[in-house]
């Protein structure tokens, strides 16, 4: 996930984390669209302001990549 604060350009799409459960490492982003996407610490690079994924909040605007898995839609690196 890229600080939505940095520029971003058209290289990701822009949402804000919904939701955040630090204990599992899990979270929720909903799209500027309106579409809520699951990711996973495990697949999350971090870059601008926050450095680490405790870093991250709710609230916080992101932009991140979306790929599909066997469980559906997910945001990828």
């Amino acid at each position: 996930m890229a600080d939505a604060s940095e520029e971003t350009g058209e290289r990701f799409y822009l949402g804000t984390i919904r939701r955040l459960f630090p204990s599992t490492g899990l979270g929720v982003v909903r799209s500027d669209s309106g579409r809520e996407i699951p990711f996973a610490a495990a697949h999350v690079l971090i870059q601008g302001a926050a450095e680490r994924f405790d870093d991250l909040r709710e609230g916080m605007r992101v932009g991140f990549d979306v790929g599909w898995t066997s469980h559906g839609l997910r945001v990828t690196l």
